[in-house]
């Protein structure tokens, strides 16, 4: 902090005594902000895939985008953001119901913005790609370049660097561990598993080890890094997705939602694990598939018509082809009714419904706690 402040106090002697006193007061206002926070907010650290990428793979060459119509047409000034969606995504809506907007930016949209990247990092960062799994190679078949989960760990080792130099060790260490670190990813490292192309020659046993394994590194990183508080998501009965259910009728494939509650066995294993060995740890685990079943098993109570269909694609059930401004292309009428957004991923309205449930809902969908239970001590 001090050789920061002596450079700026160098170069403002060289200029004029009222951008010193600016600068004072912007650095009386960042302290503010780090010892009350924004209105008793957690500033948020978003990591994961496309369930939470609100435009990374913008600045990626990568196949997993979705900058282009008819994605967006519900968000403000129908902007085709990058996000997977109608509108709000998952990352968005977490991030509304704390009383924000909206999900805090990408850090690939911060880093191009040299000018104001320290002053930013401290309203949260959104670090997830679309396409990109637990694995390092997870999704590049698929998707070309992505930003695995441990190069994502590695752009907030960066962010973590700006803040101890903005804040000093001790502020900045008080900092990040009352930030809320929000992690939802899985889900293609399980396609991955599942694809006949993948060249994974292993049982899912072992599979799901290796998995288990590696997200343990990672949150392990986060944790020496600063990070107290985890909000996990595991992962949806990624079978009954269009595009895989177009082929089955409409109806959900079986072995891949088993793998799912594998997954989720598994994750659960591991969180009580790493909050048995790391002092302070706390985190939520929503248990994404049994959300998503209710929903299913139960539509219109949530005001949901249509469970099979992608509201955006075309073929049958519209999960033969994707979302994109086609001749061919079928777009639902009413995106308010339909469970699925396109392919794979969730509509706006469907997130809302799971970010309520984060917050609000009991041990059969969040354990050990809640979202607004694991942040009441903020």
């Amino acid at each position: 902090m001090a050789s920061f402040a002596t450079h700026k106090c160098f170069d403002i002697a060289n200029n004029n005594a009222s951008v010193f006193f600016f600068l004072l007061f912007s650095l009386a206002m960042i302290y503010m902000h780090v010892a009350h926070g924004v209105e008793d907010k957690p500033i948020l650290f978003i990591f994961g895939d496309s369930t939470f990428d609100v435009g990374t793979n913008n600045f990626l060459r990568s196949k997993a985008k979705a900058n282009f119509p008819y994605n967006g047409i519900d968000f403000p000034h129908s902007v085709p953001t990058g996000r997977f969606s109608n509108g709000f995504n998952t990352a968005d809506q977490i991030a509304r119901q704390f009383g924000y907007q909206k999900s805090p930016p990408p850090f690939l949209a911060l880093e191009k913005l040299q000018y104001s990247f320290k002053r930013n990092i401290l309203h949260g960062v959104n670090f997830a790609s679309g396409g990109s799994g637990i694995l390092r190679q997870t999704g590049f078949n698929q998707s070309g370049e992505v930003v695995y989960l441990e190069k994502q760990v590695q752009q907030f080792a960066l962010v973590r660097g700006n803040i101890r130099e903005i804040l000093g060790p001790a502020k900045a260490a008080c900092f990040v561990s009352k930030a809320l670190f929000l992690i939802s990813v899985g889900s293609n490292d399980l396609f991955d598993f599942a694809g006949n192309d993948s060249g994974i020659h292993m049982g899912q046993e072992e599979y799901l080890a290796i998995i288990q394994l590696n997200y343990y590194s990672h949150i392990v990183k986060l944790y020496e890094l600063g990070a107290r508080k985890f909000g996990i998501l595991s992962v949806p009965p990624i079978g009954c997705c269009p595009a895989l259910s177009f082929a089955n009728g409409g109806n959900c494939v079986t072995p891949l939602n088993d793998l799912a509650v594998a997954f989720y066995s598994a994750i659960r294993d591991l969180l009580r694990k790493l909050s048995s060995e790391l002092e302070d740890l706390e985190y939520s685990l929503a248990n994404t598939f049994a959300m998503t079943m209710t929903l299913l098993n139960d539509p219109l109570a949530f005001g949901l018509k249509d469970t099979k269909s992608a509201c955006c694609g075309s073929g049958k059930f519209n999960g033969e082809g994707p979302c994109i401004k086609a001749p061919n292309t079928n777009l639902c009428l009413d995106r308010r009714d339909h469970l699925f957004w396109d392919l794979f991923h969730p509509t706006e309205t469907a997130t809302g419904l799971a970010a309520k449930t984060l917050f609000e809902g009991g041990n059969e969908f969040v354990i050990p706690v809640n979202f607004s239970q694991l942040i009441s001590s903020y």
